[in-house]
């Protein structure tokens, strides 16, 4: 994974956990044992969908970069999906609290999506690829002309 993204992705998976360690707290006081358990399986299933998911949006940024939008919005979409999907398959589990887990759900959503806007917003990405002028030779022309 090249640094950017890597930079990216603690930006965005290190501010989740912090916010994963105040709900499992917090979880405790308020519920108990389970609810500190199912606030510490919302901030892990966040982590994982949302760091796999940006994974796979680099991937394809560098790999088909004209698709890049499209994938964002249909990832971003399938994740919230999936998550949705996870609430309600644990809505009645006794081996957490889910009132727990879906408020902790939520809310490191809420703090993944914030932390890797602002790290998008403060990376210095190149828009133009500086070592495709230094390879040298005639830039291709594209199209015909007549």
């Amino acid at each position: 994974m090249p640094s950017n993204d890597a930079r990216i992705l603690a930006q965005a998976a290190v501010p989740t956990a912090a916010v994963g360690v105040i709900a499992a707290v917090v979880s405790a006081v308020v519920a108990g044992g389970k609810g500190a358990i199912g606030a510490v399986v919302g901030t892990l299933v966040v982590i994982a969908f949302m760091g796999l998911g940006l994974y796979v949006l680099q991937r394809t940024a560098k790999s088909f970069p004209q698709l890049f939008q499209m994938m964002g919005l249909m990832l971003y979409a399938a994740q919230l999906l999936l998550l949705v999907i996870f609430v309600a398959l644990f809505k009645n589990t006794t081996l957490f609290n889910p009132r727990a887990f879906a408020i902790t759900l939520v809310v490191a959503t809420l703090a993944w999506i914030a932390a890797q806007t602002r790290a998008h917003m403060k990376a210095k990405i190149l828009y133009v690829d500086p070592d495709a002028s230094s390879k040298g030779g005639k830039p291709e022309k594209t199209g015909h002309s007549s």
